[in-house]
């Protein structure tokens, strides 16, 4: 019994680099730095795992927990030698997202840079999509 071909496909050589694809998140130096110096001496974790919670006035806020494995369904980037896990349920809302890690005279955190965010409340610390 014969098969019937669907398409043909041809492969040809070419002389250029392909183009990476871009990470579901990007990391800027000084939150690569931070997430290094959080790392120190926790051997027994792999990376921090991003996620999100319903939490505030405007319906969401990121999690930052550390974490030993990538779950089943989670999203690994890895970045100048860091990794980041991002749970299930915040994959879609982080796409595009630059993560910073911001210093001031009164506090020191995380900060998320995302495109996909409609609205935020006043203390920038739950957001809505």
């Amino acid at each position: 019994m014969a098969t019937k071909v669907v398409a043909t496909a041809t492969v040809r050589a070419i002389n250029r680099k392909l183009l990476p694809t871009r990470a579901a998140i990007v990391l800027t130096p000084a939150a690569v730095n931070r997430v290094k110096e959080l790392l120190v001496g926790k051997t027994e974790f792999a990376g921090l795992k991003i996620g999100v919670r319903q939490r505030g006035c405007n319906g969401l806020s990121y999690t930052l927990d550390y974490a030993k494995t990538k779950d089943k369904l989670d999203e690994e980037v890895i970045q100048d030698g860091v990794r980041i896990f991002i749970d299930k349920k915040a994959q879609l809302s982080l796409l595009g997202t630059e993560m910073d890690y911001v210093e001031t005279k009164l506090a020191s955190e995380f900060v998320f840079n995302n495109p996909n965010i409609k609205g935020t409340c006043g203390c920038g610390e739950s957001f809505s999509l």
